[in-house]
Formats: C-alpha cells, structure tokens, sequence
C-alpha cells in the first residue's frame, strides 16, 4: 500500500467536511475562467497546456490519453473525487509532489472550492 504524504493525508480527511456543502455550478463556471488558461471542459474540450478536464470525477490521475503528464502525476495512484479534488486544489504540489500544476487561486475558501466542483460535476453528464 502507498504511503500518503502526512499534509495530503490531513487534507483528504478534512476535504469530506470542506465540501459538504452543496457547490453553485453558475460561480464555479466563473471561477473556472481562471483555469481555462490551460485546462478545458465540455464539448470539444481537448487537452493543451493542461490536459482537458471531462469525465474528471473517477478517473485515475495521469491516466488521459495523449497528454504528458508528470511523473509524479502518473505515479500518484489517486483517483479523482470530491475529496482528492478539494485536498489537489488546496495545496497541488502537497497532494502530487512533483506535479506541473501550478495554481493557487482556490485557497482555503470552502465555498469556492465546492462551487467549482459543482461546476465540474455538471460538466460529466
């Protein structure tokens, strides 16, 4: 069994309290604005400087084909939840170290975090 980093492990087992609290999906599509800079989602959605964010919720980390992820990334044997997601948005190099995410404009704000989750989730179906 893989060893999680002690900050990870503290996150992911905070993250189920953080997002109890159901997220807004019109303020998460805003605050998605500021990862469109390298991430897409919906229709047509294709990976670029980051990869594309579709059917994100239960899949494995590194895993979408035809994008270079890290090695860290590809190595972390995450699954992508609720939980990995808000504990990856906190704090990325803690949750995957190693990983070429570089991003801090969720923070600790727990409404945020469950909006843009929100959002994302709304993009699965």
């Amino acid at each position: 069994m893989t060893r999680l980093p002690p900050l990870f492990a503290a996150l992911l087992l905070a993250a189920p309290a953080l997002t109890s609290a159901a997220g807004d999906p019109a303020a998460g599509r805003k605050l998605f604005a500021s990862c469109a800079n390298c991430h897409a989602v919906g229709p047509g959605a294709r990976s670029a400087f980051g990869p594309h964010l579709n059917g994100l919720l239960g899949r494995p980390a590194g895993s979408l084909p035809g994008y270079s992820y890290s090695a860290g990334m590809k190595a972390s044997r995450l699954v992508w939840t609720q939980a990995t997601l808000t504990a990856f948005l906190r704090e990325p190099s803690a949750v995957v170290p190693g990983t070429k995410m570089r991003y801090w404009g969720v923070g600790i704000d727990e409404k945020k975090v469950a909006d843009l989750l929100a959002y994302l989730a709304s993009q699965e179906r």
